[in-house]
């Protein structure tokens, strides 16, 4: 009998400990975050990453689990996984008819460099969809996101109030550094901060992102029987990071989450967090002077700004490649900043790089993201998990929002975490769909907080 509960409990301590879709999830968002975005592979024709390198492997082991039925990988039709794969076919039907016709060999390089990457981000986004199976899973993986985002946050700080660059000594064996090297610019009296991201917009977009993410674990801590005061630090570090970064992405991203969010949380919550932001002004204006002020004046001195006006003549200049190549593009990343300058807009460079089709398609992913963390909403019952579904919600309408007014797959860890928010909101509809499926008696035995 003793012999037989020692295996028991040795085979209960195997199935805690083994790796599935939430596990892989984290490594890639470690590799993804936590690597500074210039390093790449050295020895190599292009420009890989090694987030991309293991996008790939998600995406085969997705396609492996898939051919069995014993590997917890989900089946089924599913919102998300519907649109990536749309995406995915208009990717294919540009990149085929790009490759078709003769083009630069910049233009080509490009167009093989950003064709492979798309599929590593799809990858990622598919793994999470069927691969991460339960609640508990699911909030390994979006706790994770907040604490590598704190910590690129963390290294933002450093950039921002010292000038000193974490990130030139975070030196991986085998990778190479691309770009300009700078990881800390300029704008008014004051440094922007990149921290492991591509360019202080990437930054400040990140940082906005988990800050919803960060806000939701803070408050509901107690529900599920943890300690907050990591979450609360993670908060006021990722909304320094998001307000720092001086981006008007990063700014506007923050205030459509609290559109989103406030209307559904309770008055107390509300009055905390309004007292919270207050409070935070406040203290950024006495400790950083002018900061505020120069933040207002991003918005306030919007007509004059050269930035914006970068902007407005992208529409002029891209009206001609749009009606020549009006359905499927010229082909994506074929439309090269360095020839014909940046696009500081993803729905006018996908309009541009992927034709109408490929726009659409982009448009699709955040709808169908959208439907499937409202529509987990609408199925539960739970307070936690309303909450959580209603701030991805947000994270997702924040992003699609945001594409607007910066170049989203120019910066691979955006556009990455973009992909696993998308996964995650796939994931919690399937969850939701099968809790609703089950009887109710059955249902009350699931392990989900309760208020």
């Amino acid at each position: 009998m003793r012999g037989q509960a020692d295996l028991k409990a040795a085979g209960q301590r195997r199935t805690l400990t083994r790796a599935d879709g939430a596990t892989l999830a984290v490594v890639y968002i470690a590799v993804l975050v936590l690597i500074p975005a210039r390093l790449v592979f050295s020895g190599l024709p292009l420009d890989v990453r090694p987030s991309l390198l293991l996008g790939f492997g998600l995406g085969l082991i997705w396609l492996c689990a898939h051919m069995v039925d014993g590997l917890g990988m989900a089946k089924g039709r599913n919102a998300v996984r519907t649109a990536i794969f749309v995406f995915a076919a208009s990717q294919i039907a540009t990149y085929g008819w790009a490759t078709y016709q003769h083009m630069p060999y910049d233009e080509l390089k490009s167009a093989d460099l950003s064709f492979v990457t798309i599929v590593a981000l799809m990858a990622s986004g598919l793994l999470i969809v069927d691969g991460v199976r339960t609640l508990d899973r699911l909030d390994r993986v979006l706790q994770f996101v907040v604490i590598a985002c704190a910590i690129m946050a963390t290294i933002g700080m450093l950039q921002f109030f010292t000038g000193f660059d974490l990130t030139r000594y975070m030196v991986v064996p085998g990778l190479r550094e691309v770009g300009t090297g700078e990881a800390v610019l300029q704008r008014s009296i004051f440094r922007r901060p990149s921290g492991t991201a591509g360019h202080p917009i990437e930054f400040g977009v990140v940082c906005s992102f988990a800050v919803p993410l960060a806000a939701h674990y803070a408050f509901r801590a107690k529900l599920r029987k943890q300690p907050s005061r990591r979450w609360w630090f993670c908060l006021t570090v990722l909304a320094m990071g998001g307000v720092v970064s001086l981006s008007r992405s990063a700014i506007l991203g923050m205030l459509v989450a609290a559109i989103v969010l406030l209307p559904t949380w309770p008055a107390k919550q509300v009055m905390q967090t309004l007292v919270a932001m207050l409070g935070f002004l406040v203290v950024l204006r006495a400790f950083v002077p002018g900061l505020v002020g120069t933040l207002l004046s991003l918005f306030s001195n919007i007509s004059n700004d050269p930035s914006i006006q970068g902007r407005t003549d992208d529409y002029a200049s891209t009206s001609a490649t749009i009606a020549k190549h009006f359905w499927l593009g010229r082909g994506f990343g074929t439309y090269l900043p360095t020839r014909f300058g940046p696009i500081d807009n993803q729905y006018l460079g996908s309009l541009v790089e992927n034709g109408v089709i490929g726009m659409l398609a982009f448009l699709f992913l955040f709808l169908a993201g959208m439907y499937a963390a409202a529509s987990a909403r609408s199925l539960s019952a739970e307070p936690y998990v309303r909450d959580l579904a209603q701030t991805m919600l947000a994270c997702i309408t924040m992003l699609g929002v945001s594409s607007a007014t910066y170049d989203t797959f120019a910066f691979k860890i955006a556009s990455g975490l973009m992909f696993i928010l998308l996964g995650c909101s796939g994931a919690l509809l399937r969850m939701q769909r099968a809790a609703a499926a089950l009887p109710p008696v059955w249902r009350r035995g699931l392990p989900w907080p309760r208020e």
